[in-house]
């Protein structure tokens, strides 16, 4: 199948809410070894984040179930939900480990712009991150660690050329900001990673384009979102349920679903 091909059937596919279709699709784009788009790369991205958002929404809701019901002693009921998450689980990890590959195989190495870098190496945190979500012991370290990696690599190259009000550079230090908290539990260090991101774009609005103002601005609101939420006195009430935002984001005015994929 010809590169404009693949790309029409992903559109094609989004479209009709197709994610898992959408994916093979950009699959084939992105391992013709020559940089994407900012096109190609959001469509890249929304597809995973749909094939992956609905998986991890299943893992949540399924490993509360199996919470309620050890704390009841209900030991038949637990068994099952274990086994069902545990294929979720299955499921999680070979997407992550399916769009992991792409990304050091294909992306990274044929990636020439700043932009382009910062977006695959967040992507690579954010996988990894997925994947941190739910192993344990020494995979889930495994995991960190490389999420760790990725965001660093991401956020030297995103502090060296992209501006502080840049989309892709604040989407980074939400993620980023998130994944210490929820992984590594730092709320400190995501509280100041947060703080610095929004402090650094406020100081800068006048580098705004007016082309991802709205990307930008929103991803501000976000990471205030995220700093009230973790410096509340009442965070620890929170319900369970409630999740840090984070975003999959695009450097150009998004396409529906990717809006939808920030929320």
């Amino acid at each position: 199948m010809g590169h404009e091909d693949a790309v029409y059937l992903a559109k094609l596919a989004e479209q009709a809410e197709r994610y898992e279709e959408m994916v093979e699709n950009m699959k084939t784009v992105a391992s013709s070894d020559t940089e994407l788009t900012v096109e190609e790369r959001n469509l890249l991205s929304v597809a995973y984040k749909n094939v992956i958002g609905a998986r991890r929404a299943s893992w949540r809701i399924v490993t509360s179930i199996e919470q309620k019901e050890d704390s009841k002693g209900n030991e038949s009921q637990v068994k099952l939900i274990k086994e069902y998450r545990l294929k979720i689980e299955a499921e999680l990890a070979k997407i992550c480990e399916d769009i992991l590959e792409v990304l050091d195989k294909h992306l990274i190495p044929s990636a020439q712009s700043g932009e382009s870098k910062v977006f695959y190496h967040k992507m690579k945190g954010d996988y990894h991150r997925y994947l941190a979500e739910f192993a344990i012991g020494d995979k889930r370290k495994e995991s960190a660690d490389k999420s760790l990696e990725a965001y660093k690599n991401a956020t030297e190259v995103a502090q060296r050329d992209l501006a502080p009000t840049h989309p892709i550079r604040l989407g980074l230090a939400l993620n980023f900001s998130v994944f210490y908290y929820e992984i590594l539990n730092s709320p400190d260090q995501a509280c100041h990673l947060a703080k610095q991101a929004f402090d650094d774009a406020i100081a800068e609005l006048d580098t705004l384009s007016e082309e991802s103002y709205k990307d930008s601005t929103l991803i501000m609101q976000l990471l205030r979102d995220n700093l009230t939420l973790w410096t509340s006195s009442e965070a620890d009430a929170e319900p369970a349920a409630t999740e840090n935002k984070e975003t999959t984001m695009a450097d150009a005015p998004p396409t529906e679903s990717e809006t939808a994929a920030k929320e």
